[in-house]
């Protein structure tokens, strides 16, 4: 996951391609706008008002997944212009790899998903909030003509500091249960790789 203030997204795309290569097809490309204040200021990095750095977001949705599928990329944007630029060589997966957005604003960040995204992540919430929202996301994939069954929803969930595997399961099956194809687990520090075989175990009734 990254920021588009970061980079101009033809930089992106063209790393992202390289990426895709080396890692033989695993690359799932996470994007947003842009948020951390503290970040940009002790870089030096520019971090426009909100509307502006959503309307550059969708600008540079297009042009990433159009440089990744297409021989040739010509846009003529508010933010960006591309005149016959290119990406090569081209990623391992076609027509490019999976765009990740993650956010729940309704207006501007789910309709981007719904019209680009092949993957969508609430990063924080409730089932019942996840269940709203994932009904907003499939409201705007009809006004697209895209089935929402194409984009893979997922959260985060957390082990809790306790190391109670079983309010984890919990959790899990609440977000399954409304909906969720994909739960990402966080998991408390010191981080063992021994923390790894009992949530595995006892999440795997889940998975069907």
């Amino acid at each position: 996951m990254t920021g588009n203030v970061y980079r101009h997204p033809a930089v992106l795309a063209n790393m992202a391609a390289t990426l895709d290569i080396v890692s033989d097809g695993r690359l799932e490309l996470g994007l947003g706008a842009g948020w951390n204040e503290e970040e940009c200021a002790a870089y030096g990095i520019d971090l426009p008002p909100l509307k502006e750095r959503f309307d550059r977001f969708d600008e540079a949705c297009e042009i990433v997944l159009s440089l990744l599928a297409n021989e040739v990329t010509d846009f003529a944007g508010r933010h960006y212009r591309m005149t016959a630029a290119r990406c090569e060589p081209k990623p391992v997966q076609r027509p490019h790899p999976p765009l990740c957005i993650g956010g729940v604003g309704e207006r501007r960040t789910l309709r981007t998903v719904a019209r680009l995204a092949q993957h969508w992540n609430l990063p924080a919430g409730s089932p019942e909030v996840f269940k709203q929202k994932r009904e907003v996301l499939a409201a705007h994939c009809a006004d697209f003509g895209r089935d929402p069954g194409e984009i893979t929803t997922s959260v985060h969930l957390r082990l809790p500091g306790d190391g109670d595997v079983g309010r984890l399961v919990d959790e899990a099956a609440a977000y399954a249960e409304a909906g969720m194809d994909l739960g990402i687990v966080y998991f408390p520090p010191p981080h063992r790789p021994a923390a790894l075989e009992p949530v595995a175990q006892a999440l795997r009734p889940l998975a069907g």
